[in-house]
């Protein structure tokens, strides 16, 4: 019974942290996720207006794409590890075509991080994890 309420002290505690970090109000913070799927109608929101808060790195994607198969389950390692410094959103371009062209998304997996509602620096390809680590330190 202590257990319980003392997990439940935790829970909120880190609730509130979450909400201050992130500026978030309560409804928002109920639904805050560090990965998303993002589509031709809510990019806006999802990335471009969240990123003014919290770095948001895109995964431009294709189902078909061998290396974007490859590249998913480092990214989400990756930011599960970084534990809401910033939010994957995923973005299948197959999907969200008037995205990835006003982005200029020429080739899948393209990895673009925005902050402050802007897009700051991308990469191509799949690359190894350290890589992609070192690539994040350097902009975060």
């Amino acid at each position: 019974m202590a257990d319980d309420k003392e997990e439940e002290r935790l829970m909120k505690k880190k609730l509130e942290e979450m909400k201050k970090r992130f500026g978030l109000k309560e409804d928002k913070a109920k639904s805050f996720e560090i990965e998303v799927e993002v589509g031709d109608d809510d990019f806006r929101e999802k990335v471009i207006e969240m990123s003014k808060k919290v770095p948001v790195l895109v995964d431009f994607y294709a189902d078909w794409c061998a290396p974007c198969r490859i590249l998913s389950p480092t990214l989400k390692k990756i930011v599960r590890e970084y534990n809401g410094k910033f939010i994957l959103a995923k973005v299948n371009v197959d999907e969200a075509q008037i995205t990835a062209g006003e982005f200029g998304i020429m080739s899948v997996p393209t990895v673009v991080l925005f902050k402050n509602g802007e897009p700051v620096d991308y990469f191509v390809g799949a690359l190894p994890e350290t890589q992609i680590k070192d690539w994040l330190k350097r902009r975060l």
